[in-house]
């Protein structure tokens, strides 16, 4: 045999593309070529292929007097990263006829190290669900990216230390004879990996609610977001707790669905932040510094890649000093905050990432914090105080439904034990209140999970409202001259307010509540 063919996948931003391996071999001066718009990484594989044959006990392909050419297709479809080594070996190998098996229904994913060891890859529990949409049997993975292949269940996940290993559980050479001249197949050498169980770890956090003293109105407005995915805002002086009430807000929101584990799972996966843990159970929690740039924030670079509103997808994004951000960055919040999606177009491509996350900001009242504190003077000329604030647009205000002050603590609180409650049982709450709405979704017919996912067209619908309590929310707009997004916003924070009581329909003081969160003049 000169021709084989195995296969193998790459990410497509954050899809999954299978990739056909095809290797040719002919008689002549030795040459090995990669075509299919292959990356310098793709490339450099023909040298980490060659010493990782050569090194598993083979003969490498720079010792035969013959032309290489490993063709990966589709051809109009940029090759990136090390992910094929494995397929390419397997094919060549397979092509010089130095080991036998058929390739068919299964997949093979692993960078090489030139010793022969298989090495982890990114982005591989998409190329898995993508494999199993395929019918693909069997997919072979590095040994550190086999817990988060295995949560796909239905497919075989073998988990791989080396080229050797793979080949000793592959090769069809290797058979036993039996007493009547015949030959069958020695034992599997690799187990397939069970399917993982997912198990939620006991609540150990980093920040409790309890911890935080005093603050009781921010938390009861972040306890109202976290019940409604509504995003909020913080603003006070430095030190007084905007961040650990961020840290501590993560923690309110529950576990992940298995179908938000995999989105979750995904996104990190391919952008190679999983660290340590190989599933996100939990809802994420980004924090960019203020001096992030706007591709960092929103995505891109020349083939676009998720920024950091998408890594927070199902989960909390916490900028603290909002108005330090770039003006940019700022107002191309504007998609994510109203659509859950974020478009990143360049010259030679574009792409929609996911972008459903609860924004929690946080900002001093003026450059140097001290503005309204009793005891430190501000020290802010008028003109940088006016610029401060104009870095947050109208139509960013608008998106955001609570805003919430931290003022100075009392020091004689801080010395105080068991103020507050704990985090678990503000959660009990939170959780009574996302089944209350999540019920009504389906009686609608809705997938949604928060009041604060609802459309315009189906507010009337879902949180009719009674002859008082809208004379109350149009007495309010007109008085404060509210936007109709701002409007609608008031009606679905009053909705989670009542939600929050187990009540049945909004009541005059939960509209009243919802009012006291709109953003007031800070002086």
């Amino acid at each position: 045999m000169s021709f084989a063919k195995v296969f193998s996948a790459q990410s497509n931003l954050l899809k999954a593309r299978i990739i056909d391996v095809e290797i040719d071999l002919s008689k002549g001066l030795y040459s090995f070529l990669v075509v299919g718009l292959p990356d310098k990484a793709v490339e450099e594989s023909r040298d980490r292929i060659g010493a990782a044959i050569k090194n598993s006990g083979f003969t490498s392909p720079k010792h035969k007097n013959q032309k290489v050419v490993i063709s990966l297709a589709p051809a109009d479809l940029k090759k990136e990263g090390p992910s094929f080594d494995l397929a390419m070996a397997l094919g060549y190998l397979l092509a010089a006829e130095e080991i036998k098996f058929d390739p068919k229904g299964k997949l093979f994913l692993g960078e090489l190290s030139l010793d022969g060891k298989v090495r982890p890859i990114k982005g591989v529990l998409p190329l898995v669900i993508e494999a199993k949409k395929r019918k693909f049997r069997e997919v072979y993975v590095p040994m550190e990216n086999v817990k988060e292949a295995a949560i796909i269940s239905g497919i075989n996940i073998f988990g791989l230390a080396t080229l050797g290993e793979v080949i000793e559980h592959l090769n069809e050479k290797v058979e036993e004879e039996t007493g009547e001249g015949e030959t069958v197949p020695v034992s599997p050498k690799l187990i397939p990996t069970p399917v993982t169980k997912i198990d939620y770890e006991t609540s150990d956090y980093e920040v409790d609610f309890a911890d935080i003293k005093g603050q009781e109105g921010a938390k009861r407005g972040l306890e109202i977001a976290a019940a409604g995915g509504h995003n909020a805002l913080m603003f006070g002086p430095p030190g007084t707790g905007k961040t650990m009430l961020a840290k501590a807000f993560a923690h309110l929101l529950p576990p992940l669905t298995f179908q938000e584990i995999l989105e979750a799972t995904s996104i990190h996966s391919v952008a190679g932040t999983l660290s340590d843990k190989p599933l996100v159970l939990y809802p994420p929690f980004r924090s960019p510094h203020h001096t992030a740039s706007y591709p960092s924030l929103i995505g891109g670079g020349t083939i676009p890649k998720p920024g950091e509103v998408t890594l927070a997808h199902r989960g909390v994004l916490f900028m603290d000093e909002f108005p330090e951000f770039d003006r940019r960055a700022i107002d191309a919040l504007r998609e994510p905050l109203e659509e859950r999606v974020v478009s990143v177009s360049r010259a030679k491509s574009s792409a929609i990432f996911p972008a459903d996350f609860i924004l929690i900001a946080a900002m001093n009242p003026c450059p140097c914090g001290n503005r309204g504190t009793k005891n430190k003077e501000c020290t802010c000329r008028q003109v940088s105080l006016q610029s401060y604030r104009r870095k947050i647009s109208g139509p960013i205000i608008d998106r955001v439904d609570l805003w919430l002050e931290v003022s100075e603590v009392d020091y004689k609180k801080l010395g105080l034990k068991g103020l507050g409650e704990k985090t678990d049982e503000v959660k009990k709450r939170i959780l009574k209140a996302r089944a209350i709405q999540q019920t009504r979704f389906r009686k609608h017919g809705l997938k949604i999970l928060t009041n604060s996912a609802i459309k315009p067209k189906n507010i009337l619908n879902l949180i009719p409202l009674r002859e008082k309590v809208k004379d109350i929310l149009d007495n309010a707009a007109y008085k404060l001259d509210i936007s109709a997004r701002a409007y609608h916003r008031l009606i679905k924070l009053a909705r989670t307010i009542a939600d929050l009581e187990g009540a049945e329909h909004v009541e005059p003081q939960h509209m009243l509540e919802a009012l006291q969160y709109r953003p007031k003049k800070i002086d």
